[in-house]
């Protein structure tokens, strides 16, 4: 297994906590998504480590930004 803790920007409500959510789960290999929305951390397991790319992509696609490490 491995984790990953990534911060995210733009997350206000629950709602965005949930595309979140749900676009990072839909990466190959991640089992589960941790969101804390007053930091904007996001942890994420996953059989494999992830690309950053993977999970910016999927950040986006929800409509908010990952900020670079």
């Amino acid at each position: 297994m491995s984790q990953s803790t990534y911060t995210v920007t733009g997350m206000t409500c629950g709602h965005c906590v949930s595309s979140v959510t749900e676009e990072i789960s839909e990466l190959a290999g991640v089992s589960d998504v941790a969101v804390n929305l007053e930091t904007g951390s996001v942890t994420v397991t996953s059989s494999a480590p992830l690309s950053d790319d993977a999970v910016r992509g999927a950040v986006e696609e929800a409509g908010y930004q990952l900020v670079p490490a």
